[in-house]
């Protein structure tokens, strides 16, 4: 796959599809995909026809789907950023887990990796912070239980000090 070509969203969920099934059964077959997409055999074939051809698959009808190396790459990136954003949405905003989960699908097409990384970056400073106690409430925002200032907080000026300029 040339650097220059850009996956679809919905080439991006059949790449985590296939991804996904594969974990538990090792390889995927069309009607698996059809299941775990909630969409037609006809689409789930053209799709994987794309894919096959750029190389992302190794695909032969009727026959079992697998990713190949750079597919795998590819899944493993699109599988890494809906779980970050979807363990952004419940840990941080509070989102309830099926919800975090349907949104996260929806984002993870969009959002550039940066974002992403920003996003782990303060979920993991929430998580972390020594001071515990941040939380979401009521709508009003963040605020620290225990009134840790900006300076007290070691995490805060690890995770925040990167800001570019």
């Amino acid at each position: 796959m040339a650097a220059s070509t850009k996956l679809t969203a919905s080439q991006e969920d059949y790449l985590e599809a296939i991804f996904h099934i594969s974990e538990k059964k090792m390889a995927a077959r069309a009607k698996d995909i059809s299941k775990y997409l909630d969409v037609r055999a006809s689409s789930v074939t053209t799709a994987l026809r794309n894919l096959g051809k750029m190389e992302l698959i190794n695909y032969a009808p009727y026959d079992l789907i697998t990713l190949t190396k750079k597919g795998q790459q590819v899944a493993k990136e699109i599988v890494k950023r809906h779980n970050a954003l979807e363990r952004f949405l419940v840990h941080v905003l509070g989102v309830a887990p099926e919800e975090a989960d349907v949104a996260a699908c929806k984002m993870e097409h969009s959002i550039p990796k940066e974002i992403v990384e920003r996003l782990i970056k303060y979920s993991e400073y929430v998580e972390t912070c020594p001071k515990g106690g941040i939380t979401w409430e009521s709508g009003f925002g963040y605020y620290c239980k225990n009134e840790c200032p900006d300076q007290s907080c070691e995490h805060h000026a690890v995770h925040f000090s990167d800001k570019k300029s």
